[in-house]
This record gives structure tokens, sequence and C-alpha cells, in this order.
């Protein structure tokens, strides 16, 4: 009996809203990461683009739990020598929230091309407000 492979072309792809105020940054992350490869169908293979679309609003007002909003230490490269640059979770909140709910989700993707596929279809904004309306996407709600 030969083994069952969806065809992904034929596949209907759904745009999901998560609104992440008063949410923990990390709960939010892992249901946007199952969500974008697949991981909730029952057509999901490991090894192709199954998931949907996500959309994320209101990170600026989500929650860190403990004190990691003082500890919790985010890194970048500028690609020169000494060019590594560290900032707190407090300042990149208030400099570019988007950034932390990107990193946490891109960390539990695939390391792959097809992770890279599957975190180009995860939209963040800082405020209530997108510009997704026209593919009406459905609210999922995170526990």
């Amino acid at each position: 009996m030969p083994t069952f492979v969806p065809p992904v072309k034929s596949m209907p792809v759904t745009w999901h809203v998560i609104d992440a105020n008063g949410k923990v940054l990390g709960r939010v992350a892992t249901d946007a990461a199952k969500l974008l490869q697949g991981k909730h169908k029952a057509v999901y293979t490991p090894y192709l683009d199954t998931g949907d679309h996500v959309v994320i609003l209101n990170v600026a007002k989500v929650k860190l739990t403990g004190r990691k909003e003082e500890q919790k230490i985010y890194q970048r490269h500028s690609g020169y020598p000494g060019g590594l640059r560290e900032d707190r979770a407090k300042i990149v909140r208030a400099a570019k929230p988007e950034r932390m709910m990107e990193e946490a989700v891109r960390g539990m993707l695939p390391k792959s091309k097809l992770g890279d596929a599957m975190f180009r279809k995860l939209k963040v904004y800082a405020g209530d407000k997108h510009p997704h309306t026209a593919q009406s996407p459905t609210v999922f709600e995170v526990a």
C-alpha cells in the first residue's frame, strides 16, 4: 500500500488572527508556530509546507513572565568585526516590539528553506490594526 502524500497545491490555505494583548509571549509563539507548520491539520507532512498564514496583533502588550523584562537579552550582529549588539527586552519592546514575537516564532520553526517559507507567512503588528481584512482571517484564541 503506497504512502499518501497530500497535494500541496490543492490544499486550502486559511488566515488566522491572534490577539496577543495580555498573553504570554511563549504561549502565543507556540500556537503561531503550530499554525504555520500545519500541525493542526490531519494532512500534516513534515517535509511539505501545509501550514496557514498567521497575523499576530498587539505584540507591544504581550507579557513576559518572571524577570525577563529586565534580564532577557536580544542579540544582533552588524556583520562587521566587533559588531555584536545586545539589548534588554525592555529596550527591544520600546524600539521594535514586533522583533520579540518574530524571534520567538522563528526559533520554533525548522531551520531550513521550508522553515523560511513558513516564517514568510507570519505577519506581526504592534497595534490592533492590520491590512489583511480582504483575506477574511478567522480569530484564533490562545489559552
